[in-house]
């Protein structure tokens, strides 16, 4: 189950002018410096190094490990690139309140080398190309997973956006034989659905058989006690996303999202004090 984050890893890594710089900010600042860095290389003819960072299969399986990492680093301009960081701005920030910055980081590390992966899997039976995927649908699919009521666009809830969106893709994929793509797609999504599923305790993963169980004391009273003001603090958290489910994140204020994260925290020392 989720424990939520501590109250250093739920900070702003920097202020700028009095605005909080968050991780899911910095992310978004490296994509659109790689893209700058992409548009200046392509106007000015110079794009041999293109070739040295991109996902080429066979080369990978010949030992050039590096463009797993490297892939996503060759981003031309595109109006779907700039919608992508809008992504990563507006549901990413959500998700890294969720989980905390280092859980944040590693669910975008994650989603980043899924597709590598698959396409070098792949490539053991024929060659496959990959450049410049961002992880940004998957990052929307975790937010409509952790608050499915969140209305969007024309008054659609996330879910079932979500659920369309994964639906159009798909038959797009279908329809253009881009069995590769759509099976990226597929698996980044199912897996930023299990990550949050997972993070909000709807399953734990199999204990590894080296892994020592983790001993925690417990100080005084009995263990099934109620902790105090637990009443309260979900009433709390439960007017707070009722207010959510229906008008949005973006409804809150700024004393309400700062309550919101008390109360998880609170919740947070409770369950670790059990």
């Amino acid at each position: 189950m989720n424990e939520y984050s501590s109250a250093d890893d739920n900070l702003p890594v920097a202020w700028i002018r009095g605005y909080p710089l968050y991780v899911a900010h910095v992310v978004v600042i490296g994509f659109v410096a790689s893209m700058l860095a992409t548009a200046v290389s392509m106007a000015l003819g110079a794009t041999a190094w293109f070739s040295w960072i991109t996902l080429e299969s066979p080369l990978v399986l010949r030992g050039e490990a590096w463009r797993i990492a490297t892939y996503g680093l060759v981003n031309p301009p595109s109006l779907w690139f700039a919608f992508d960081m809008v992504m990563i701005m507006m549901f990413g920030r959500e998700i890294e309140r969720f989980f905390g910055r280092r859980k944040f980081l590693a669910l975008c590390g994650c989603l980043y080398l899924i597709p590598p992966i698959l396409y070098t899997a792949v490539g053991l039976w024929f060659p496959t190309h990959l450049q410049g995927e961002t992880g940004a649908f998957a990052l929307f699919i975790a937010f409509a997973t952790l608050y499915p009521d969140a209305v969007m666009l024309f008054g659609i809830l996330a879910k079932w956006a979500a659920v369309m969106l994964v639906g159009l893709f798909s038959v797009m994929a279908l329809a253009y034989r881009d069995w590769l793509g759509g099976a990226s797609l597929l698996a980044s999504s199912a897996f930023a659905f299990a990550a949050v599923r997972h993070e909000r305790g709807a399953f734990e993963l199999p204990r590894m058989p080296w892994r020592r169980p983790r001993l925690r004391v417990i100080q005084g009273g009995r263990t099934d006690d109620p902790p105090p003001r637990e009443a309260g603090i979900m009433e709390e958290v439960d007017a707070l996303l009722d207010k959510i489910a229906k008008s949005g994140i973006s409804s809150l204020t700024k004393d309400e999202r700062e309550r919101l994260d008390s109360a998880r925290k609170r919740l947070a020392e409770r369950d670790r004090g059990r």
